[in-house]
């Protein structure tokens, strides 16, 4: 049986990498706390998309779609789920919802495991929604030629329990330990679960709810606002391929836990810069939609789309965004360069280095 110890976290020796990029997360976050207590409203709204584009993500990972108007209309319980799909992406709103509403009051525990699962899955009809699997079930890849092969043999079904409590001890006993970095902690009992893969159905969701779960409990709330789901399956290629190498030897008690902690970090730090992005610190004046578009402009240094505008700032119109622009331009601040939709902006006359320019956090790839 595979033994759940995340002792290896107390030596205190990491890759340089991932020192980094756990520094740069704790210094972003503690941004968006001081944001989030001054622009209420706006955070408000961040949370409103996030839900609809973490709902979408997650179940999109895993082939489960339906046009972004039904899942806008279900997330927001206008309207009752159709067919089995979305009676799906219906039940990962409640499971998410869940969550965003309660996560203090729910324990990684296998009591409340099972409950988010029996939320997420009784909607779609599941006769195990809530239960662990029954049967053993292997992880297939599938080759450009249509070959299958198998890539992992999870935990038995008959020791599928017995595994789920030992990481739940293994994980409060971790918590317990002061030297353990918690934002470590998380990805690496969420790697176990995903190995253990409890579930007939529904293990990827739940690993991704798990992991909101648990970064909420922890402070990290990023999440929240900019859908965590949303970066997983923008750089999915990324997060399968550090999957495979961190679960090569698992049930050896062999395999190696940080390309999976990497690549899970990488996917945190970018919604906490998206996060950052979606405000500019203007000389302390009051953060207005006017005035973070306007950062946006001035602060890129290559010219910049309305689209690209909009992306950065979901909240704000791009009825908004264009009246912003056209203003810019009228006033001779930014010139526009390219016509119809192909038009980008640019700040009239870059800074030289010496001049203290609008600060507006800058797009970085994941690292893996």
């Amino acid at each position: 049986m595979r033994r759940f110890d995340y002792g290896f976290l107390d030596n205190g020796l990491l890759p340089a990498k991932m020192v980094d990029l756990t520094s740069n997360i704790y210094s972003l976050r503690t941004a968006a706390g001081v944001r989030k207590s001054e622009y209420k409203t706006v955070f408000t709204e961040l949370e409103s998309i996030a839900k609809v584009q973490s709902v979408k993500s997650s179940n999109a990972i895993e082939g489960i779609v339906t046009t972004d108007k039904r899942i806008s209309e279900i997330v927001n319980n206008s309207s009752a789920p159709l067919n089995h799909d979305e009676a799906e992406i219906a039940g990962y709103r409640d499971a998410l919802n869940m969550i965003h509403n309660g996560y203090e009051r729910i324990n990684f525990s296998v009591k409340d495991i099972l409950l988010l699962h029996e939320t997420m899955m009784s909607l779609a009809g599941d006769d195990l929604a809530g239960k662990f699997k029954q049967t053993d079930n292997v992880i297939v890849e599938i080759d450009s030629m249509g070959n299958r092969t198998v890539r992992f043999r999870p935990t038995p079904a008959s020791e599928t329990s017995q595994a789920m409590e030992q990481l739940e001890l293994a994980y409060l006993i971790a918590c317990s330990n002061a030297n353990i970095n918690q934002l470590l902690l998380i990805p690496c009992v969420i790697l176990d679960f995903l190995c253990i893969h409890p579930f007939r159905d529904g293990n990827g969701r739940m690993s991704r709810l798990l992991s909101l779960l648990l970064l909420y409990k922890n402070g990290f709330d990023a999440g929240k606002y900019i859908s965590f789901e949303e970066q997983i399956n923008k750089y999915k290629d990324l997060y399968y391929d550090a999957l495979q190498r961190s679960s090569a030897g698992w049930d050896k008690n062999q395999n190696d836990y940080f390309p999976f902690m990497q690549n899970f970090l990488s996917m945190l730090y970018m919604c906490y810069k998206e996060l950052d992005k979606r405000f500019a610190i203007v000389h302390g004046k009051r953060i207005t939609k006017t005035a973070r578009i306007e950062a946006t402009v001035l602060g890129s240094l290559v010219p910049i789309s309305k689209a690209d505008i909009c992306a950065i700032h979901p909240d704000i119109s791009p009825t908004t965004v264009e009246a912003v622009l056209g203003r810019m331009i009228k006033n001779g601040q930014i010139k526009r360069i390219g016509a119809s939709k192909g038009s980008r902006y640019i700040r009239s006359q870059l800074p030289r280095p010496t001049t203290k320019a609008l600060e507006v956090g800058a797009c970085n790839c994941p690292v893996v």
